[in-house]
């Protein structure tokens, strides 16, 4: 094995970092050079990103990776899924609408009077979410104004290096990728009257997209290819997720908690679409059959709710550790209730729900935030359960992965709720996935080397703590 340096550009749904990933004999480590706010920003257009800030502190997170490391080899970009943003004579036409703005509904009925739910799970495995890219294109009114419509990490890329693809596990996400051939559906497309150009070339992770354009390398201080990652961010976290078991299962928990199990082919069966299981892209192409399940969204726009009250911040440590205190709640919410999926008062919604259901609500912040954790740990624990059922598989271990690592309380929950062990970690499981495929495409592991490979590599750099079900 040998090694180098590889810069990774990670963009969430509430912030962006760009990491140094160091990989070498015995080595692999991240070093974090710069982080930024990101979010929703409601407009008169309704709910869009400030995706051309996003550009900018992209680009100077990467000059800070160049100062730091003149010898970085490449740059990987991975994001969030099926949002887009449409280009026109190399120029972003408008900043990229949100997926929880509400005209996405609109959509759903549009789709689903052409193409009934059951075929369209048939030809792209996914579940009815009503914010695929799919629902978002048929209400868009500039699609076909556009030179090409770009996912938001080929979006980046495309600004950065001028090249425009589609990075197939982000693709996959769409809604218009066969699920089968992993191909575009341009008949699913044509029926739809989604244009050619919202369906660019499509690469795989490892790939080189391009290099810098000189504009932009003259910027960063340096002139580096573009490789193509995992672009999704959950398919890069699950390249770092250390399976410990062939019945492993994973949760990927940030925003969004993304609760399933690797596999090498879709499952489509009627069983699976009832039960709204998603059979994404992942790397090497694995599948990544999965349920999506509001995750710390629910506790961080809780927060912010708090923080505009009592004009100040709210320090989160210190309310998990008194939440986990607290007794755990005899009535939960649904984490997935579509009425907790737009910014806003969240505590006045979940509260509303509970008093539907002729329940208590929490009189104190501690207990409000345990009410929480515990109602997305109980979602959790059905998703492991439906997933196990789904596959014919006894799930034996969990991993969770990402920023919901951190949080013992809900790793605790997860064990507790599921009956199932907990192995927490790594946090940064993202960038870790984003570097160690750019180390994989430089030969830094040898030939041909597997995800089996690379994950061995992260057990052996990161010691995952372990929760144990208490009942």
């Amino acid at each position: 094995m040998t090694g180098g340096l590889v810069a990774a550009v990670d963009l969430g749904a509430t912030s962006g970092r760009v990491m140094v990933g160091h990989v070498g004999p015995g080595v692999l480590a991240l070093e974090s050079v710069a982080r930024f706010p990101n979010g929703p920003v409601s407009t008169p257009g309704g709910w869009r990103w400030g995706f051309s800030t996003l550009l900018e502190n992209v680009e100077d997170g990467l000059a800070a990776a160049v100062r730091a490391h003149p010898d970085v080899a490449s740059v990987g970009i991975d994001a969030w899924a099926v949002d887009y943003g449409l280009v026109r004579s190399g120029s972003l036409v408008a900043e990229p609408f949100h997926y929880r703005d509400e005209r996405t509904a609109r959509g759903v009925a549009s789709v689903h009077r052409s193409v009934p739910f059951a075929e369209l799970y048939r030809r792209n495995g996914l579940q009815h979410l009503p914010f695929n890219t799919l629902y978002q294109y048929v209400v868009e009114e500039r699609l076909h104004e556009a030179d090409a419509s770009l996912l938001i990490p080929d979006l980046v890329a495309y600004l950065l290096t001028g090249v425009a693809i589609a990075e197939r596990t982000n693709a996959s996400t769409t809604g218009l990728l066969d699920v089968r051939s992993g191909e575009w559906d341009r008949g699913l497309a044509a029926r739809l009257g989604i244009p050619a150009t919202a369906m660019p070339r499509l690469v795989d992770a490892g790939d080189t997209i391009g290099t810098l354009r000189t504009a932009v390398a003259d910027r960063v201080g340096a002139s580096v290819p573009v490789v193509a990652v995992g672009s999704h961010d959950t398919a890069s976290a699950v390249v770092a997720a250390p399976l410990s078991s062939p019945n492993a299962a994973y949760i990927s928990c940030g925003t969004w908690g993304l609760v399933g199990v690797e596999l090498d082919g879709p499952v489509v069966s009627d069983a699976a679409r009832e039960a709204n299981f998603t059979n994404e892209g992942g790397v090497d192409g694995r599948i990544r059959f999965l349920h999506n399940v509001t995750g710390l969204w629910l506790l961080s726009e809780t927060i912010r709710a708090w923080e505009i009250d009592d004009a100040a911040a709210v320090d989160l440590p210190a309310l998990l550790d008194a939440a986990s205190r607290v007794d755990p709640p005899r009535a939960l919410f649904a984490a997935n209730d579509p009425s907790l999926a737009a910014p806003g008062d969240m505590p006045a919604r979940i509260s509303a729900l509970l008093r539907d259901a002729g329940d208590a609500v929490p009189d104190t912040r501690p207990a409000f935030a345990r009410l929480i954790v515990e109602s997305i740990a109980a979602a959790f624990a059905e998703a492991v359960r439906t997933a196990g059922d789904l596959t014919d598989r006894r799930i034996d271990v969990i991993h969770i992965v990402g920023g919901g690592a951190l949080n013992s309380v809900l790793c605790q929950a997860t064990a507790d709720r599921s009956g199932v062990p907990v192995l927490a970690g790594p946090v940064e499981a993202t960038a870790l996935g984003n570097v160690l495929v750019q180390a994989r495409s430089h030969g830094w592991f040898g030939a041909d080397a597997s995800l089996e490979t690379l994950r061995a590599t992260v057990a052996a750099s990161f010691t995952p703590r372990r929760f144990d079900p208490r009942n």
